[in-house]
């Protein structure tokens, strides 16, 4: 009898969810089998089994959504153990079991960061607990104090304290924007500077005006002038990372103008054929065609999330995984 009684909600949570993909329970239950660790580590599938702060942070919100306590509690003592930098009050941003030293790299990374700190924001909601918010205002204020910059004339947020920045240029990620989040803190700390970053972020995509498509790739440098270019340093391509841009956007505003660019882009490609990749100078696009994770967030973009776009299957690594559960969160305005 228990057991039809948990079936029965779990098929009521399902179709109450149904518009948008996304039954927390049951995708969850899916995610944490195939790339959680019993002590709280997020395996990349898709990137030599190492372990980041990106993956922690998207977990830790997973876990809040599917209102999963003991997994969210082991997510973050792991991440609060071996990750964090007493130092700075940030977390290094790479483990890898299987280095000697599985911190080689002490710099953060900025959009985990601000992941950890939205979940335990969340959390704290939640679960009416204040030790997770006091933590997450920790993670807040270290962020402001050592990666949020002025640099012509903007709010900036840097991709990592370390390593990003000289005299006449910035190099950023616009994935590393997370508006929702972002928007948070500033609810939170009532900071006109984080109201800032938001604004200043969303007027340096609106001046991206390179290419055919108008979207930012990738990478970015950000000159001293307020001008924008590709980073020379990578391809100058709208690819893996820059597919998370459309996304936040979304989930912050859906009515946004800054979608316009990126409907204009996936609206050039029948759905199943938009290639993964775009070189914005020359033109050329990947040999082969977006799949998973990356159609979930094409799916939301374009008004068209349904429940097989949230579905994770048995092909989805780590990465397209985290992107469907993300762009399902995303469409239910988590």
């Amino acid at each position: 009898m228990m057991f039809k009684r948990l079936t029965l909600l779990l098929t009521m949570c399902c179709s109450l969810f149904a518009h948008s993909g996304f039954c927390a329970e049951l995708d969850w239950s899916t995610f944490k089998q195939r790339f959680m660790a019993s002590d709280g580590r997020i395996i990349d599938t898709g990137n030599h089994n190492v372990s980041h702060t990106e993956g922690q942070g998207f977990s830790m919100l997973f876990a809040v959504a599917a209102k999963d306590k003991a997994s969210f509690d082991r997510i973050w003592q792991w991440t609060n153990k071996y990750l964090r930098d007493r130092q700075t009050g940030l977390f290094y941003w790479r483990y890898n079991p299987v280095e000697a030293n599985p911190i080689a790299d002490k710099n953060n990374a900025s959009d985990g960061d601000v992941m950890i700190a939205w979940a335990l924001m969340k959390a704290a909601e939640l679960w009416q607990d204040k030790s997770y918010q006091a933590e997450s205002d920790k993670i807040i204020h270290a962020l402001l104090k050592y990666t949020v910059v002025n640099f012509a004339g903007h709010q900036i947020m840097l991709p990592g304290r370390l390593g990003f920045r000289d005299s006449h240029a910035l190099t950023l990620n616009p994935s590393y924007f997370i508006f929702p989040a972002w928007r948070a803190f500033a609810e939170r700390t009532h900071l006109a500077q984080v109201w800032q970053l938001i604004d200043d972020a969303q007027t340096i995509m609106g001046q991206i005006t390179w290419g055919r498509s108008d979207v930012p790739t990738d990478w970015v440098t950000l000159f001293s002038s307020g001008k924008t270019a590709p980073a020379n340093k990578w391809p100058a391509r709208v690819s893996y990372d820059a597919i998370r841009v459309p996304m936040y956007i979304k989930w912050d505003q859906p009515n946004n103008p800054l979608l316009a660019r990126w409907q204009n882009w996936f609206e050039r490609y029948p759905r199943t054929q938009t290639p993964a990749w775009e070189n914005v100078l020359d033109g050329s696009v990947a040999n082969y065609p977006m799949g998973g994770g990356l159609l979930a967030v094409r799916d939301l973009t374009m008004g068209q999330f349904g429940a097989s776009s949230g579905k994770i299957t048995p092909q989805d690594d780590y990465y397209s995984a985290s992107l469907k559960l993300l762009s399902a969160l995303a469409a239910q305005r988590f």
